[in-house]
């Protein structure tokens, strides 16, 4: 992945980005006072907090990356998946609805959720939703479809 430029938001950017990330999770004052860069590589753009990738930007929505879920934990639209399938998700694979122990209710198909452990809670992928957080605890087949999880370039991504 080529990283083409980076530009630092302008504090009326900032100030629109934070309010987006509120209004979406809830949270965002773990980027309160931080350097926030504009980031064009070749495969996506990125929302770089004092040289780390915790955003990108998806379809034109920005979404937490695995390290921003990390950072903002956020409470909203999270999936969160049984030890058993942690080494499978980790590895790029989908989500499958029957490794699945809760689901955020208010998901709806198409959303981005993010993957978490049930031990830790920690975030383990970003993914795209293949069905109703409703209908995914119990449920049969694929339930999320892995777009970035722990460990692929977007991972590896570091401020050069």
């Amino acid at each position: 992945m080529k990283i083409k430029s980076r530009n630092v938001l302008r504090k009326t950017d900032q100030k629109a980005l934070v309010n987006d990330i509120v209004e979406a999770f809830g949270d965002a004052s773990s980027f309160a006072d931080k350097k926030l860069e504009y980031v064009e590589s070749d495969e996506c753009d990125f929302i770089f907090v004092d040289g780390e990738p915790l955003l990108f930007k998806i379809e034109g929505k920005i979404f937490p990356t695995v390290k921003g879920a990390l950072k903002l934990a956020p409470a909203r639209r999270r999936v969160t998946v049984d030890p058993g399938a942690v080494k499978y998700i980790i590895n790029g694979a989908d989500t499958m609805a029957p490794g699945i122990v809760e689901a955020d209710p208010a998901i709806k198909e198409g959303d981005l959720v993010i993957v978490v452990e049930q031990a830790h809670g920690k975030a383990l992928a970003i993914g795209r939703a293949l069905m109703p957080g409703k209908d995914m605890v119990g449920g049969k087949g694929k339930a999320v479809k892995s777009i970035h999880y722990v460990g692929d370039e977007i991972w590896k991504l570091e401020q050069k």
